[in-house]
């Protein structure tokens, strides 16, 4: 438990992953490493038709990177695979053959976000606020930078940026195309990812996996440009500024 763990199950052609830590549903290595696992098996798996992506609990989906993972980082190429585990992922969602519908049901952190914005569709609480608060840790949202921009532009991923102590309403998210929809309660977002899941399964197959290609088009150069994005940031985790940053937050 102290290193969070993964629940999978597969129902009627749905698979759905639910992830969860013990702090805020943070993102160590290890879990990066089996959720980016999962979503190949499923995405390889002929029995599978959609993915729904979830985290345990009601107010965080994601506190993005393990703070204290971060802390233990002493030399770059351990940074490099640190964000390389973020950078998996999103790609492991991208080159996924079957749509994954996000369920967000409370805030989310930094790499959260990048998580998020990885789905091919995603449903939130009203209580699902966002936040990219990497400037004020001395690093920067730049391994999900291309999936956040892919969703909400450039001028509204420089305003997150930019505000990386301020809260961002899951209606503003919404209004910049992050959350397909916001609903009133946890209820009326589980229940609306469920019917959507269940719409998308009785479709052809073969048709979702080549519209997931469409929806992903010009993408090509991910596994490149992701990589330059982890090692920018493993630099980046080295610099007193970060180290001085993370143990006073940690305090």
């Amino acid at each position: 438990m102290e290193l969070g763990n993964i629940q999978s199950t597969i129902e009627n052609s749905i698979a759905t992953l639910v992830f969860h830590h013990p702090a805020s549903n943070s993102l160590p290595s290890s879990l990066l490493k089996d959720l980016t696992k999962r979503i190949h098996e499923f995405g390889e798996d002929d029995t599978v038709k959609v993915i729904v992506l979830k985290s345990e609990g009601e107010k965080v989906f994601c506190a993005g990177a393990s703070f204290d993972e971060l802390l233990t980082i002493n030399d770059k190429e351990t940074g490099v695979q640190f964000f390389m585990g973020f950078a998996n992922l999103i790609n492991a969602m991208r080159m996924c053959s079957k749509l994954i519908i996000g369920c967000v049901q409370g805030k989310v952190v930094g790499g959260g976000v990048g998580i998020v914005a990885a789905c091919d569709y995603a449903v939130a609480t009203q209580t699902a606020s966002i936040k990219l608060s990497e400037f004020f840790i001395g690093i920067g949202a730049f391994v999900i930078e291309p999936a956040v921009t892919r969703k909400i532009g450039k001028a509204a991923f420089c305003q997150l940026s930019m505000e990386a102590s301020e809260w961002h309403s899951a209606e503003w998210a919404q209004d910049k195309n992050l959350y397909a929809k916001v609903l009133p309660s946890y209820i009326d977002m589980q229940e609306e990812a469920e019917k959507l899941a269940s719409q998308l399964s009785s479709y052809n197959p073969e048709a979702l996996k080549e519209m997931k290609k469409v929806f992903w088009d010009t993408t090509e150069n991910w596994g490149v440009l992701l990589e330059e994005r982890a090692r920018i940031s493993g630099d980046l985790v080295l610099s007193d500024f970060t180290k001085d940053a993370l143990t006073k937050f940690k305090k």
